[in-house]
């Protein structure tokens, strides 16, 4: 039976789950599939069109397993929701966010960031302004998922008394110290949760100043009113 490209993507997947990214190599993949690397350049140009391939299909099989999108949500509520999903897509996979960091969208995914571009015009946002705050939230994704990922990596790595020993460190420096133990407290909210809260926030704050822009552009581009004296 032929290989088709579909096979070779989600091969590539497989193999990520099993070996990381830095194990995943493109001659492993076509040993993998049965193929030679010849034919393998014949669906994939190089790695780098392969893990943009393995980002779209991971985020969006990821995504296909969440349910729908609450109803009634506000528009910041959507996003909010968008990034947390985005994320859990990351988190998902072995080395996930470092797969998708960088990568180019494909054809195929140009809708999705159609419909996603469309929330954030139809509240208020310029294609440009929009488009460009897109960019930093997924750049802040992908950063904590990288960041959750690696902590994760160390901790399998790293005996239970490294941990002892980095806060016995800390116990000269009462403020760095009463810092950490407030945050190890914070279980019901992750780094990520609080982050996202913050930008959040900060998007609904630059929300409200466009509005007020927009009001005052459309009172200023209304013509004088004039009385008529009889």
């Amino acid at each position: 039976m032929a290989v088709t490209r579909d096979d070779v993507i989600q091969t590539a997947i497989q193999l990520l789950q099993e070996v990381g990214l830095d194990g995943l190599t493109l001659r492993r993949l076509a040993t993998e599939l049965g193929i030679s690397a010849p034919t393998l350049y014949w669906h994939v140009r190089d790695k780098r069109e392969l893990l943009d391939l393995m980002a779209e299909a991971m985020v969006r099989d990821a995504r296909a397993s969440e349910p729908p999108f609450p109803t009634g949500l506000e528009w910041w509520e959507k996003i909010a929701e968008g990034m947390r999903r985005q994320y859990r897509a990351l988190l998902a996979y072995r080395d996930g966010a470092r797969v998708v960091a960088g990568n180019r969208p494909t054809e195929a995914s140009l809708p999705m960031i159609e419909h996603f571009l469309g929330i954030w015009v139809e509240a208020g946002f310029s294609p440009g302004e929009a488009l460009a705050t897109i960019l930093t939230f997924g750049d802040f994704v992908a950063g904590s998922a990288l960041e959750y990922q690696s902590e994760m990596e160390r901790r399998r790595e790293q005996p239970p008394e490294r941990l002892r020993e980095a806060w016995k460190h800390m116990e000269p420096y009462p403020t760095l110290h009463a810092a950490a133990v407030g945050k190890s407290k914070l279980v019901d909210r992750s780094s990520f949760e609080h982050g996202l809260g913050l930008m959040i926030a900060g998007l609904r704050v630059r929300h409200a100043e466009l509005m007020a822009e927009k009001q005052e552009a459309a009172q200023q581009a209304r013509p004088p009113v004039t009385s008529s004296v009889n």
